[in-house]
């Protein structure tokens, strides 16, 4: 599996959202996008990740940045998420992971000593050219967004 790098030209999707409709990322181009994959909705990191961004959202909508979550988890499951962390931003679903995959975000692991796969907690900021502007693989839950917006410059 190739990581994506800086200057890589992301992959384009559609998946759906919590209300199930479509969100493709050319939809978004002349946008800056924060594009985090996680691994399950409302565990104890995917939900500190989550309320983090929600939390720092209004400076990252600010400087031009769009968040969209991405996990495999039922768009059902995603708007409970949604609504039970009032998360103000869109939440995809990717049940097949073809999409973390395309995005390196998917592979081997450890969890708690043994190798399993699945789900590699990342971060991709896209450019408005549709260009990868920043990957970060195996980010941890907690400090992370704070990392990131000093990394984006935003206060």
């Amino acid at each position: 599996m190739a990581l994506l790098q800086t200057g890589d030209t992301a992959p384009d999707f559609t998946l759906s959202d919590q209300d199930g409709k479509d969100v493709s990322l050319h939809d978004l181009r002349g946008r800056k996008v924060i594009l985090y994959f996680y691994p399950a909705a409302m565990t104890p990191g995917c939900t500190t990740q989550a309320c983090d961004f929600r939390d720092s959202l209004s400076s990252l909508q600010g400087a031009g940045y769009t968040v969209l979550g991405v996990s495999r988890d039922t768009p059902e499951k995603l708007r409970e998420f949604r609504a039970h962390d009032r998360l103000p931003f869109d939440m995809l679903s990717d049940p097949d992971h073809a999409v973390h995959e395309a995005y390196g975000a998917w592979g081997e692991k450890l969890n708690y000593g043994k190798p399993v796969t699945g789900v590699l907690r990342s971060t991709f900021v896209v450019d408005e050219d549709g260009s990868v502007a920043l990957a970060q693989y195996n980010v941890k839950a907690t400090g992370h967004v704070a990392r990131l917006r000093t990394q984006l410059g935003i206060d």
